[in-house]
């Protein structure tokens, strides 16, 4: 979340919303947004086994955690792109967001 607060000016420049959301509680989601000084909204408490059956998140039974999952959304609301991780890589990183977001300004313009 740390390289999104850094590249927040770009998103801003685009007209895009960056909004994150945790299953992690209150203290912790303060902790995080302290720690790496976020300034957009992070949600807290969802349930792990709700989100991963309503969006396809991967939840690890196991170990009892919900794996990384980006959306990118249009101006309407709609799904443009998710990404579904299981591991450090294959998520949505800022420089790639921010060239998908452009990519489809232009394509909407």
């Amino acid at each position: 979340m740390a390289d999104f607060q850094k590249n927040l000016g770009g998103f801003e420049k685009l007209g895009a919303r960056v909004v994150a959301a945790s299953v992690e509680g209150l203290d912790e989601a303060k902790k995080t947004v302290t720690e790496q000084g976020l300034s957009f909204p992070v949600g807290y408490g969802l349930d792990a086994l709700e989100v991963a059956a309503r969006c396809g998140a991967f939840y690890d039974a196991e170990r009892k955690f919900l794996h990384s999952t980006g959306f990118l959304l249009g101006p309407d609301g709609s799904v443009r792109i998710a990404a579904y991780s299981t591991g450090p890589i294959g998520r949505l990183t800022p420089a790639d967001s921010l060239r998908l977001i452009e990519y489809y300004q232009k394509q909407d313009a």
